[in-house]
């Protein structure tokens, strides 16, 4: 039986990169996988075919709406069948590039269903073959999965998943997603710019509820505005096929007044539950919570002390940064380092167009906290490098503390917000005041002069507004 320093349970983001980190810090290292290829949902089903979509879709909106606006005259004809084709491509030549990260690093690899027998060993089924390896720590890093809605049977093809969603053979000309998240509200600007007409059914009276609610509101106005139509505080009963249709059955969450909704496709997208069935977790006597969250300590340890387990596993946002940043304090950990992760300064960001990036307190949760706080807000109206791109709309609120002028949260809605939130993620890692964003020099034109902007409103003397 082949030993090892570490087993990775999951080649996902937590997974190969804990792989790596551990093969960098010399250890010997096998990653279990059972799907054939790595990369995990994020990278096959998830995060990377998703933006690939976004980015194409992006490109043919403009091309079809905004183009001739700026004296370009162009037929434009989309060709779904090529543009799903290069996502594919794109994501499997990441896959490829993990694969010879792995080579690199020399991480084992095995393919197959893991299961963990005792402490230090864990067998491995592919098929009729069982393999078993011996590893003195254990790292279960096995991601999430899709949560089912009771009364819908998804299919894929008319009734689909996010994965479903991302392989539709042809542009529906109604859809309706069920859930107002952010994978939903990607998707559905996915399909909105190719020409679907989309409909969102969000239980919660708002859209992704954990934002802030005055970024929420302005998130809303914009996505009405592009043609998205919303039913809030509704809920799906079931779901039927009726002829070449999907009829959904809703009803109010504050009554119980029906009514039925059709549409072409319908994507169920309400949330994800961590993959933590089948691996022996019961019979070990590893502690998971009721939503099947396996239970750990501050060093990522169930109550096991080899057995670790990180990402979408475990408490905390499925975000495949959290994901990965668990894994390498996780890895440090178990290698005597002082692995740490600040969970206040996980960015979310949401890759709608524009793009919404929070970081740190909302203004509600400051509120609630009692918390003195300032706002300072600059809208991308006024940055001049948005003007002249033509990508105007939301704007940078930063809170600080009122006594020490400490960042305590940021919230963007705008261009390349995803990208543009890191700055400020960064002062807020060395404990940063709005005043140090406010006295950094920013390069003109940029977006970035917006963050700069925000900082100085905090204390009312933002120069271009």
């Amino acid at each position: 039986m082949e030993e090892f320093d570490l087993a990775v349970i999951g080649a996902g983001p937590a997974g190969y990169t804990g792989a790596i980190r551990a093969a960098q810090l010399g250890n010997k290292v096998v990653c279990i996988e059972k799907h054939s290829t790595l990369g995990g949902t994020c990278l096959n089903v998830g995060c990377i075919p998703s933006k690939a979509l976004l980015n194409f879709s992006e490109k043919y909106e403009e091309a079809r709406t905004h183009f001739a606006d700026i004296g370009i005259n162009a037929d434009i004809k989309l060709d779904l069948a090529r543009m799903l084709a290069k996502k594919d491509k794109v994501v499997g030549d990441l896959c490829k590039g993990i694969e010879s990260l792995f080579v690199k690093n020399k991480i084992s690899k095995i393919k197959g269903i893991a299961k963990i027998i005792d402490p230090n060993t864990v067998e491995i089924t592919e098929g009729t073959n069982n393999t078993k390896i011996k590893a003195k720590n254990i790292l279960i890093a096995t991601g999430s999965q899709i949560i089912n809605v009771p009364g819908i049977n998804i299919n894929e093809k008319n009734i689909v998943s996010s994965t479903g969603a991302l392989s539709l053979s042809k542009v529906p000309n109604e859809m309706v997603i069920i859930g107002g998240g952010y994978i939903g509200l990607e998707l559905g600007s996915v399909w909105r710019r190719l020409g679907s007409k989309i409909t969102v059914i969000e239980y919660a009276e708002r859209i992704v509820p954990a934002l802030d609610v005055e970024i929420g509101k302005s998130f809303y106005k914009i996505l009405e505005g592009q043609g998205f139509k919303f039913m809030l505080s509704t809920k799906v009963l079931k779901a039927e096929q009726v002829k070449d249709r999907i009829e959904l059955v809703t009803s109010g969450v504050n009554d119980s007044k029906e009514s039925k909704i059709s549409c072409d496709v319908a994507l169920v997208s309400v949330g994800r539950k961590p993959n933590t069935e089948g691996m022996g977790l019961a019979e070990m006597g590893i502690e998971v919570d009721q939503r099947g969250m396996i239970n750990v300590n501050d060093h990522f340890q169930t109550n096991y002390s080899n057995i670790y387990a990180v990402g979408d596993v475990i408490r905390g946002p499925m975000l495949a940064h959290k994901a990965e940043e668990e894994a390498i304090a996780a890895v440090e950990i178990m290698n005597g380092q002082a692995g740490h992760v600040n969970y206040n300064l996980i960015p979310a960001v949401v890759y709608t167009w524009p793009e919404v990036a929070s970081v740190g307190a909302t203004e509600e949760d400051l509120k609630k906290a009692g918390i003195d706080y300032k706002v300072g807000k600059f809208p991308f109206l006024a940055n001049s490098r948005a003007r002249s791109t033509g990508n105007t709309e939301g704007m940078v609120k930063i809170l600080s503390d009122s006594k020490n002028d400490k960042i305590l949260g940021a919230h963007i809605i705008g261009p390349d917000a995803g990208t543009l939130i890191a700055e400020i993620v960064a002062y807020m890692e060395f404990g940063g005041a709005a005043e140090d964003i406010a006295r950094t020099s920013h390069a003109h034109p940029t977006l970035n002069e917006a963050i700069r902007e925000a900082a100085l409103a905090v204390d009312k003397r933002a120069i271009n507004i």
